[in-house]
């Protein structure tokens, strides 16, 4: 898992329960890499996995309910790092079905060994899109919040569902219809 996952996950510990939370879940957690990060690294998903359990434990906050807010950080944070890939949008929804011929390219140029997630697009309409996520990770709550914040940055609201495919999240169908 790349690197700048890492940091933005340890960034938004701190902005959200405070360093002394970001120290406390690094020493408690498995980690080959102690917990040195860099955005341009590639550590191993369980050190992520690790992290996420940590951090429930000690905030008492699901970690599906952690991914997902970190879902909605990462968006922020990214749409930092590369403006210029948000900037070709509009809209939302032309977003959400540009992922796999725009987005993950242009992350694919930057981190080449990165492993990304597939969405594969089953139908869309002028207010809706129907997408099937698949990843071997079951991060399908990061996919969740990452969509959710989408309409948020184009001031817009949406009512996302989500159906489990396989009951570990690795193949999950997302209904997204936009309100108003």
């Amino acid at each position: 898992m790349k690197g700048i996952v890492f940091t933005e996950f340890l960034e938004m510990v701190e902005s959200k329960f405070g360093l002394e939370v970001v120290d406390e879940i690094i020493e408690t957690s498995n980690l080959p890499s102690e917990g040195i990060y860099t955005s341009v690294g590639t550590y191993e998903f369980n050190e992520m996995l690790s992290l996420i359990t940590e951090l429930s434990k000690k905030v008492n906050i699901s970690v599906d309910d952690l991914i997902h807010t970190f879902g909605l950080y990462l968006f922020t944070s990214l749409g930092k790092a590369h403006p210029e890939v948000i900037k070709s949008y509009s809209n939302p929804l032309s977003l959400l079905y540009s992922i796999e011929d725009h987005i993950h390219v242009h992350v694919k140029k930057l981190y080449p060994e990165a492993e990304l997630p597939t969405f594969k697009i089953l139908e869309k309409t002028e207010t809706s899109i129907s997408m099937i996520y698949s990843s071997s990770r079951g991060l399908y709550r990061l996919a969740h919040g990452l969509i959710e914040k989408s309409f948020e940055h184009f001031n817009k609201t949406a009512s996302v569902s989500f159906e489990l495919l396989k009951d570990d999240g690795t193949e999950v169908k997302f209904n997204v219809i936009q309100n108003g």
